[in-house]
């Protein structure tokens, strides 16, 4: 999924796309309100973060020319504005969140989860024996269960999924998974593996994610 970010403190805005992107999500960003506007004329986002003291346009104008042709797309404002008057303008505007700064990586990362556990897609669900990972509500049940991943984890295991019965080399996961398109240490992969295998109550030598030794993984249908 795809987020754009609209901050006009370089230190933030960085921290934001580095903490965003190592979570897998794809980031665009923006420093003024105008140029976030043009952004989102000619792309399409899963979700905004819009800084509400901009320059050239402010973040509570930006969302109100959003609202005008988008109603859907979540918007979370960031800001020190704190008063209960600017909350309420901030969601009246049409805002989905509002989140006040200093504010902690992680309640941003829930708050995103949030918003986006409504972005339904047309793409579909996978099944694997008692697994269901949901695509468009980025969730995974087992026996009914639901099973916490992390953003990347979700991307790896959905990626295994999408080319079940086909050998998944490292090159491959590591250039569509994130999207490294240099030599890069793909020793990173067993990590994500073990930790989706630990989650999902699969044994290391369970042949439902299969190493392929020397290659990459492969998914069965064996559970």
């Amino acid at each position: 999924m795809n987020i754009l970010v609209v901050e006009d403190q370089n230190g933030i805005l960085r921290f934001l796309k580095q903490g965003l992107e190592e979570e897998g999500y794809t980031v665009d960003s923006a420093e003024d309100g105008l140029a976030g506007f043009n952004k989102i004329r000619s792309h399409s986002y899963s979700l905004i973060l819009l800084d509400w003291m901009l320059p050239k346009m402010t973040g509570l104008e930006l969302c109100l020319k959003i609202r005008l042709t988008d109603k859907v797309t979540p918007i979370i404002f960031l800001t020190a504005r704190d008063t209960l008057e600017d909350t309420i303008k901030g969601l009246t505007s049409g805002a989905n969140d509002y989140i006040k700064k200093p504010f902690s990586f992680e309640e941003l990362l829930a708050r995103i989860h949030v918003q986006l556990r409504g972005y339904v897609t047309e793409k579909p669900d996978y099944t694997l024996g008692n697994i269901l990972l949901k695509t468009g509500t980025h969730q995974i049940f087992r026996d009914g269960s639901e099973v916490y991943l992390t953003q990347k984890e979700f991307m790896l295991l959905e990626y295994l999924l999408l080319n079940k019965g086909k050998i998944c080399t490292r090159e491959d996961i590591i250039r569509d998974v994130w999207k490294i398109h240099f030599e890069y240490d793909t020793g990173i992969i067993d990590v994500f593996i073990n930790g989706i295998r630990k989650k999902l109550g699969l044994q290391k030598d369970d042949s439902t994610i299969k190493t392929v030794r020397g290659v990459g993984y492969i998914i069965t249908d064996t559970i």
